[in-house]
């Protein structure tokens, strides 16, 4: 009788980053895709990568993880919350509807100036705050669920005008 193996940690990343890759395209769940890319990353941006993802599930467990213009990790509930880009210096967590945010920890540190979207750029070294950033998280799924008002229907003081 032969005795068990031990399969030693980084024999489990290869393992789960090659199961990932061998099946067909659309039997891989987005979520395999994210831990796929996050263990091909193997360094400080994949850490970065696989704790705003932590965070963004201790925020919202309802958030839906999905896979997005050819690589790009997106987290969804009642539409886009964020994505998660990775880049050779930085790693990008932008918010689809950040400029309509409040931000008072000021953790928006990219795309400023964009009408929409608003970001935040992780650097290797630097350290989230992650009560600030759950907040926000938890903020941009609050507008999300919020009640919108129908595109192309006159607010009641343009009514009263006539306009």
């Amino acid at each position: 009788m032969s005795k068990p193996t031990r399969e030693t940690p980084s024999a489990t990343v290869k393992n789960a980053t090659e199961t990932a890759t061998k099946q067909a395209p659309d039997e891989i769940s987005p979520s395999q895709r994210i831990d796929a890319r996050i263990q091909e990353l193997n360094d400080w941006r994949g850490e970065t990568l696989t704790r705003i993802r932590q965070l963004i599930r201790q925020a919202d467990p309802d958030i839906i993880e999905e896979w997005k213009w050819r690589g790009v990790p997106v987290w969804s509930r009642a539409g886009i919350i964020c994505t998660g880009e990775t880049y050779k210096n930085l790693v990008k967590m932008t918010f689809a509807k950040g400029a309509s945010l409040e931000d008072p920890s000021r953790l928006f540190n990219a795309s400023l100036d964009g009408g929409t979207r608003r970001a935040i750029d992780f650097h290797a070294s630097d350290k989230i705050d992650e009560a600030a950033l759950r907040a926000l998280i938890r903020a941009a799924v609050a507008l999300n669920m919020s009640p919108r008002t129908p595109a192309g229907r006159a607010s009641s003081r343009e009514h009263q005008r006539g306009g």
